[in-house]
């Protein structure tokens, strides 16, 4: 096995031509006789501009400017417009409506079952996988990490995260405090995770949850910029929010400083030289700012909505200070790690294509290809080929080489080549995109994970009860005050069992004395809530204004033991009585099995 280890490196260095070439600066030529290590750091919201090897001198990323010089950008690099479809396919290497996911909330970011993930391909390889940080594509086990291939998870499941200082993340599905920031927090852990398997190849998937709105970060970051003058503007610059670019501004320094502990983590245990390094964002920025002229942002199926940064560093492999024009996308990457790290590929067919041969500069026959971006809810779906970008947000026909930052349609001056494009995008839609939405159910009672946590996001309310939010992710609900009310969850229980049901509440002492009932088809199990908790909402650590939830603390109420029948229904909770105002406020239910019957 470590001759076909040893062999393999020695191929992939003679074909990306860095034999004789020497190690890059600082690092002895050697060979390694173990699979390489792969480092993948995903960033939330980060826009192609928000890097200083891009250009932008609003900031410094050193670190990240280091990696670019370790290795090499992929400088037309596309993902999708919104987050949970960039990860989807990041871990499928396929385009995202194929794996279900059609949303980023309300279980519709659950990605299917049968999906084969990054972590299912290197956990098969023989890699220890671990995962820290953002998830984004399904909450319950088995669309949970735990269930998805990596052994270790670190982070947080939804879409956005309510705050981001001394807070509650999970790992491995039970509940945990981190003290401190978050992204320094989820540093820490995937760091303890490289130094648990230094000694056996590992896949580190590091997905950090910033920029994302709420706008915070702590005070050593944010002092630089809070009354800084930006040299650098949005294209229009009337919709640009300074206070906001200035804490993005902070929170990306932030991620810098976090990305260089992992490179200094590596690099002290002498594995620099097995180690692959990936850089890239989950879609273009949340905010209008400086993203070298591109037009669009997050959301948006235009250049500057869907174009990432994306680096992949691997000394005396990969080529150093190198930068590829060749387009290339999020479904890439799959094949490019398991090509790279020699570990097989699963059945299924992909989109992604492996890069090696661009990488190695021997790309001269590389195929003619397009990719495609497409915005959730079938609103708008754009095609980008190596000259041109159609379809998109702004319609028409944009020629990318002469006109970046889409200026000039070109649909009635090239009406063949622009329906070209558009035949292939209708092609595309009727192949990838379903008839209709893949109905989500919550699964219950798996033995290898006993515990599911019905959130509040994942629920259904009636009458006036409302989410915290517009946004339901990292919300609860609230505005309980009608007994005919009551909020639901669609499950599927795996097996029969005894399970202990406990709700997450919050009371005001005015408001106790309500009793509340948890019902699955016959059974049943209630509880009175006699002991008040009404915590202060986490609100005094923005830095801008937030339209999503602010979070709280929440206190179990055990509702006992119930029976819960293998099959699918409605897992209701209802108010049997409330002497006060309102019954409560209801962040989550937590069932866990407890023994099968």
């Amino acid at each position: 096995m470590k001759k076909w280890k040893l062999d393999r490196r020695t191929f992939l260095q003679a074909s990306l031509g860095v034999i004789g070439a020497g190690a890059l600066t600082g690092y002895a030529a050697q060979t390694s006789t173990r699979q390489p290590n792969v480092v993948i750091i995903l960033t939330d919201d980060q826009g192609w501009g928000d890097l200083g090897f891009n250009g932008n001198a609003n900031l410094a990323t050193p670190n990240i400017d280091r990696l670019a010089e370790r290795g090499t950008v992929l400088n037309y690099f596309f993902v999708q417009p919104v987050c949970a479809p960039t990860r989807a396919e990041l871990l499928t290497g396929r385009y995202y409506p194929r794996t279900g996911v059609h949303g980023v909330t309300k279980r519709a970011e659950y990605m299917n079952l049968d999906e084969t993930t990054l972590g299912d391909v290197f956990k098969a390889g023989g890699y220890a996988t671990g995962c820290f940080g953002k998830w984004h594509n399904g909450s319950p086990y088995p669309y949970h990490p735990n269930g998805r291939g990596f052994d270790e998870f670190y982070g947080f499941c939804c879409g956005h995260w309510g705050h981001y200082f001394d807070g509650t993340v999970e790992h491995n599905g039970d509940e945990t405090s981190f003290e401190g920031y978050i992204n320094d927090a989820f540093t820490e852990e995937a760091m303890r995770f490289i130094k648990g398997h230094k000694e056996q190849p590992f896949l580190c998937y590091v997905a950090y949850n910033t920029p994302h709105s709420p706008f915070q970060v702590p005070d050593q970051w944010y002092s630089k910029f809070s009354d800084k003058e930006l040299p650098q503007r949005h294209r229009d610059a009337d919709k640009e929010k300074l206070d906001e670019t200035r804490c993005v501004l902070a929170m990306c320094e932030n991620l810098d400083w976090n990305v260089g502990r992992l490179v200094e983590c590596v690099d002290a245990l002498d594995l620099t030289r097995d180690t692959i390094f990936v850089h890239f964002s989950d879609n273009g920025p949340n905010t209008w700012r400086w993203n070298g002229g591109m037009r669009g942002k997050k959301g948006f199926c235009d250049e500057g909505g869907v174009r990432s940064p994306c680096i992949l560093t691997w000394p005396g492999v990969i080529p150093a200070a190198k930068r590829i024009s060749t387009i290339a996308g999020a479904v890439d990457l799959l094949p490019t790690l398991a090509g790279l790290a020699g570990v097989p590929l699963p059945d299924t067919e992909l989109d992604g294509l492996d890069l090696q041969p661009l990488l190695s500069g021997e790309g001269a026959h590389w195929p003619e290809r397009a990719l495609f971006a497409h915005a959730i809810n079938n609103r708008f779906t754009s095609i980008r080929t190596q000259q041109y970008r159609a379809g998109g947000n702004a319609k028409g026909l944009f020629d990318m080489v002469a006109d970046p930052k889409q200026e000039h349609d070109l649909a009635t001056e090239l009406p063949g080549v622009y329906k070209d494009l558009q035949t292939k995008i209708d092609a595309w839609q009727r192949e990838v995109l379903p008839e209709k939405p893949t109905e989500r159910v919550i699964p219950v009672g798996y033995r290898a994970f006993p515990l599911t946590v019905l959130n509040a996001q994942d629920g259904i309310a009636s009458g006036k009860i409302r989410w915290s939010s517009i946004h339901p992710n990292a919300s609860f609900f609230e505005n309980w005050g009608d007994l005919n009310d009551f909020v639901h969850w669609e499950i599927e229980v795996q097996q029969d069992g005894m399970y202990e049901v406990e709700v997450r509440y919050t009371c005001p002492e005015k408001d106790i004395g309500a009793e509340l009932q948890a019902v699955f088809k016959e059974e049943a199990a209630a509880a009175t809530i006699n002991t008040a908790f009404d915590p202060p909402l986490k609100n005094k650590q923005d830095r801008v204004a937030r339209s999503e939830s602010y979070e709280k603390a929440f206190m179990p109420l055990s509702l006992g033991e119930m029976r819960l029948q293998k099959g699918r229904g409605d897992f209701e909770l209802r108010a049997l009585k409330k002497p006060g105002e309102n019954v409560c406020d209801i962040r989550a239910v937590r069932l866990r099995l407890i023994r099968t019957l």
